[in-house]
């Protein structure tokens, strides 16, 4: 069989190569298929807690406040869940002050092998998180900012809050933390371009049947 070297350009269709999601395609439920959609750098883990509590964004009043106008002005309420997410369908949380500024976003990588993409929308009060990074009194790293009378419609409870206080509980948010990573405002690139050593006759079958362009010699 004939061999050469060919060049292959793969465009790919948006959301084959990542599939992340906006907010007018949030499915909480699909966070366990959820990749990557921006470059990101890890910063490790600075607790590994599985504990994921929660608070009402409705408490957030002072409308000067960069929480108030994040909340206000770039995230939308799930009416499904009652979670807050941005365009990009990250998720909105509130986290301690070693994760930097309002509107920062991060992917919370857990042992279950699932990625939760968040962006800080409020902060954890020093008192209250001494160490930057997780609560003195629960340990979590991660307080999801929701609305918290869909979410207990949604969620349930036996203790009056909304998946009894821990989305820990809740199967696509489930795990302890390995990594974080900070994300960039870079998006992963939607194409892939490399050389390969292949048959020709198999790769002309996968043109026919896959909308893949070959390219001979790099034109």
């Amino acid at each position: 069989m004939k061999r050469t070297v060919l060049t292959i350009t793969l465009t790919l269709a948006a959301g084959v190569l990542t599939s992340g999601y906006s907010a007018d395609t949030f499915k909480l439920s699909d966070l366990k298929n959820y990749h990557k959609e921006f470059v990101s750098e890890s910063i490790g883990a600075c607790s590994t807690s599985s504990t994921k509590t929660y608070e009402d964004y409705r408490a957030i009043t002072n409308t000067g406040s960069k929480q108030w106008q994040i909340i206000h002005n770039e995230m939308t309420v799930d009416p499904t869940t009652g979670f807050l997410v941005d365009e990009d369908g990250f998720i909105g949380v509130a986290m301690g002050y070693s994760f930097g500024e309002i509107g920062s976003r991060y992917y919370v990588e857990l042992d279950t092998g699932i990625i939760i993409p968040v962006i800080k929308v409020d902060a954890k009060a020093a008192t209250d998180a001494s160490n930057g990074c997780s609560a003195n009194a629960d340990a979590s790293v991660i307080e999801f900012v929701i609305d918290s009378d869909i979410a207990y419609a949604y969620f349930g409870g036996g203790n009056g809050l909304a998946n009894n206080g821990n989305f820990n509980n809740y199967d696509a948010l489930n795990g302890s933390i390995v990594d974080i990573e900070r994300v960039s405002e870079e998006r992963i690139e939607d194409s892939i371009v490399y050389d390969e050593e292949v048959s020709e006759d198999i790769l002309k079958a996968d043109e026919a049947g896959d909308n893949i362009t070959l390219v001979k010699d790099g034109f």
